[in-house]
């Protein structure tokens, strides 16, 4: 048996965790520049606030309501999700029963409990989890991934009935449960394909589930529409995954706090960002051989504000891969000056490496100066330091010292549990 452990509205759980005045109250937090509602609580919803919403439209609901307003707070999420993750694999007999799927969600395998203890054992992680960390979570149990997320739809659907928790354990249950559920509430059924099952006659899960294997084959997407339908009819065909211990490639993309226009701005952007990628490089002990960047522009149309504006792209392949920030920035930060447009606002822009190898299979350079070859135990001190200080205590003057296109969080809170300076004070 497999079970899903979601966090509930994860991000206001987190907020609300070290602000018990809003216990019971609504809570909504905001995305990167405090742009769309990305997250809300049972309290926010019942008042009718949606999701994805931008704010500037919500904003007359949320002061009639005195709703709480929170720019995210992504070093607090992802302590908090961390010690979520960790409480679940204490409660397991090995690591290997847990796999994070997302920073609020993790599946874990059951299949050494009984079926006759499976809501017991359910009913105890969900209030050990709370304990330990403050987080509520729901659990949904089937014998399928699919099922589980369709059991733990359910257990969200009714929270007091269901005490966060629902067991798909026998046939029964699991053809009442797709009775219910619609077609565009099932895990793999996106948006497009929803459309289109409807447009075919099928509207809930259990219609999906009685199609045959060729036709889902045909009309799904082949072996992922195959594995749907057979999951959907108890069959395991989503195994648990192992946790990935080496990424394959490495992203930092940020939103500017304001839309930007002079190439010097982009530049120390590109600079600040592939900076930070470089970290996360080195902290799995890899090189990278490609550096690829992008810049977003901004919709011209001010109708259009709110979708995604065209994207340019380049990239270099170095001669040798590295972990060197200052290697990886000076190829970067050239490539915007052939992607960079006079008079254009931009938004967004993003570094990724790509083409990463184990960084001790790196050979040193023997015609190079021997002070070159030790850039590798000077990055080492620059990411020990700056871990230890916090916020970039040293960094490369090309990644600017103003940083004016910085994204927006007027209303972050406090990062409670990472930074010393905003530890909780009890009095």
């Amino acid at each position: 048996m497999k079970a899903i452990v979601d966090c509930n509205s994860f991000y206001c759980s987190c907020e609300r965790l070290f602000r018990p005045d809003l216990k019971n109250q609504p809570v909504v937090v905001l995305s990167n520049n405090d742009g769309c509602i990305i997250s809300r609580s049972d309290e926010a919803r019942a008042l009718g606030v949606p999701m994805g919403e931008p704010f500037f439209m919500a904003r007359p609901l949320i002061l009639k309501h005195n709703i709480a307003v929170f720019s995210s707070n992504y070093h607090l999420y992802g302590d908090m999700s961390w010690r979520v993750m960790e409480t679940l694999r204490s409660l397991l007999p090995t690591h290997q029963q847990v796999e994070v799927y997302s920073v609020d969600e993790a599946f874990i395998d059951l299949s050494h409990i009984p079926l006759t203890e499976l809501h017991a054992t359910a009913l105890h992680i969900r209030e050990v989890v709370e304990q330990h960390t403050g987080i509520s979570v729901s659990i949904g149990v089937a014998p399928t991934k699919t099922l589980a997320k369709l059991a733990n739809y359910m257990a969200k659907k009714n929270k007091q009935a269901t005490q966060c928790v629902h067991v798909l354990a026998t046939r029964e249950e699991q053809v009442a449960a797709m009775r219910a559920t619609r077609i565009d509430n099932i895990w793999g059924v996106g948006r497009a394909y929803a459309k289109k099952l409807v447009n075919m006659g099928i509207t809930s899960a259990w219609e999906l589930s009685m199609m045959s294997q060729q036709w889902a084959h045909h009309h799904m997407g082949g072996v992922t529409g195959i594995r749907l339908v057979k999951e959907l009819n108890g069959i395991p065909s989503i195994d648990m995954e192992p946790p990935l211990v080496t990424k394959k490639m490495i992203a930092t993309t940020r939103m500017f706090g304001s839309p930007v226009t002079d190439i010097y701005s982009i530049k120390e952007a590109i600079a600040t960002y592939t900076s930070r990628a470089a970290e996360k490089l080195r902290r799995q002990r890899s090189a990278a051989r490609v550096v690829s960047i992008f810049i977003v522009s901004r919709e011209q149309d001010h109708h259009t504000d709110f979708k995604r504006g065209s994207a340019i792209s380049a990239y270099t392949t170095l001669p040798a891969a590295t972990c060197v920030t200052q290697e990886l920035i000076k190829p970067a930060v050239q490539m915007v000056d052939d992607l960079y447009k006079k008079g254009i606002y931009y938004k967004k822009a993003g570094v990724m490496l790509s083409g990463l190898v184990p960084d001790d299979s790196v050979q040193g350079n023997l015609f190079a100066a021997p002070s070159d070859n030790n850039n590798r135990m000077l990055m080492d001190m620059m990411d020990n330091i700056n871990f230890s200080m916090r916020d970039d205590v040293l960094k490369f003057a090309s990644s600017g010292t103003t940083r004016n296109w910085k994204m927006r969080q007027e209303m972050r809170s406090q990062r409670h549990t990472t930074r010393w300076e905003e530890l909780f004070e009890v009095r």
